[in-house]
């Protein structure tokens, strides 16, 4: 059974950074993409970035130039480096994982439970 589990959340001042991990684990040969989401208190959960097995990837015009997606396939293991945070950065920041394929089979979507990022003003 294939779990998500999303760290390196906390309080950071307006300007500073953070690094979130999301670590998938369980019997796998392979995730396709790979993507953070985040979610404020009153508003729809937003895609911020999303990276595919060979690379490329695609971030939120809200974060691009501050923001930095990666991964390690050899670790099943997802990264955002968020740098100069501002307070609109403020939610619960999301993993998700498309087309995981494992020894059991394929999954096509799947969530970890969140890490909360504050900013503070």
């Amino acid at each position: 059974q294939v779990q998500l589990v999303e760290s390196g959340g906390g309080l950071v001042e307006t300007g500073g950074s953070l690094r979130l991990s999301c670590a998938a684990s369980g019997s796998i040969f392979s995730i396709n993409t790979m993507a953070w989401y985040r979610q404020a208190p009153g508003k729809q959960r937003e895609l911020v970035a999303s990276i595919i097995r060979r690379g490329s990837t695609n971030y939120a015009d809200s974060v691009k130039g501050r923001f930095t997606i990666s991964r390690d396939d050899t670790e099943n293991t997802m990264y955002l480096q968020m740098n100069n945070l501002k307070p609109e950065d403020t939610a619960v920041y999301y993993c998700n994982a498309d087309r995981i394929f494992g020894p059991w089979g394929t999954m096509y979507d799947s969530w970890g439970q969140g890490t909360q990022v504050t900013v503070s003003s």
